[in-house]
């Protein structure tokens, strides 16, 4: 059987610290069918328009402040031909050169799943910080996982947080197939367009696999008034998506600052930790606060 072809989509902005590591981690890659590599770059003024120019196949450019993060996808799957369709950020560093092979080895096998998404494991310049938060999310494990919703008023009856945890998906790095994302492409929005492709999909009767043997680096050091911002932005869409509210008390956002600023100064002790331990916690309250009260989203140009 002819392997299927393959498009890696990848937004860009401003990113020509980081593409050099990617670009060449893409071309070590040993996988058994064609790839192509498709850019949407969001107005970039530092030398990436013409590094993407020269190292890949389509270079699409869109105005910044046209930026969304489910409708730049889609842009660039539009342009892409390949029937997987590899998405990654940036920032996201293959970690071997059997990535690729591993990220989509699962789909070949199954029909059903709609897509598959990588493990992030921290970048070898991360701080203490930056482990132990990663530690925790789902993209770090090294337990390979299924995900699927058999029962659809089962999974309604869940309690929030569980249906945010069977609906696990991340486009840090993920690979999708195309005739999926014909039936149901990524939604616009500010932020989450994965969490939000993953409960369509896996409402829609498809699977979606966890793929721990495929590895990227990746985690950031951003400013804590960035970090505040997308928090907002992200639990505003976890409300909206789930239900989810992480803190949903002033009570709570007090106790759970006070617990940041112990747990921070215990990994980290410098002045961006413990701004973080106060932006984390405020921005999970007021994100799931503005949803319920219906206050207007907020939309960050640098989210």
């Amino acid at each position: 059987m002819t392997p299927p072809s393959i498009s890696i989509v990848l937004p860009t902005k401003n990113g020509a610290a980081s593409l050099p590591a990617l670009l060449d981690a893409l071309a070590r890659q040993r996988v058994d069918a064609p790839f192509e590599i498709v850019a949407v770059d969001s107005s970039s003024t530092d030398g990436t328009v013409e590094l993407m120019r020269r190292r890949t196949d389509r270079l699409i450019s869109i105005p910044a402040d046209q930026f969304d993060h489910g409708l730049a996808r889609n842009r660039g799957i539009q342009e892409a031909t390949g029937e997987l369709v590899v998405l990654l950020v940036q920032d996201a560093v293959p970690a071997s050169d059997s990535w690729l092979s591993a990220l989509i080895t699962p789909l070949l096998a199954d029909s059903r799943l709609a897509g598959t998404f990588a493990r992030q494991q921290a970048r070898p310049d991360a701080g203490a910080l930056a482990h132990h938060y990663l530690a925790g999310w789902m993209a770090a494990s090294d337990v390979p996982r299924t995900f699927s919703i058999d029962d659809v008023r089962a999974f309604e009856a869940l309690d929030p947080r569980s249906r945010l945890d069977r609906c696990g998906f991340d486009n840090v790095c993920s690979c999708i197939r195309r005739t999926v994302w014909a039936a149901h492409p990524f939604r616009s929005t500010p932020i989450g367009e994965d969490l939000e492709w993953a409960r369509e999909v896996l409402l829609s009767g498809y699977r979606l696999a966890y793929v721990p043997d495929a590895v990227v680096m990746h985690s950031h050091h951003r400013p804590a008034t960035y970090e505040l911002a997308r928090t907002v932005l992200l639990h505003r869409r976890l409300y909206e998506l789930f239900g989810l509210r992480t803190i949903p008390t002033l009570p709570r956002l007090a106790r759970a600052i006070a617990s940041s600023l112990r747990l921070h100064w215990r990994l980290e002790r410098t002045a961006r930790s413990l701004a973080l331990a106060v932006a984390w916690p405020l921005g999970q309250y007021l994100g799931a606060v503005s949803a319920v009260r219906g206050w207007k989203p907020f939309r960050s140009r640098r989210v």
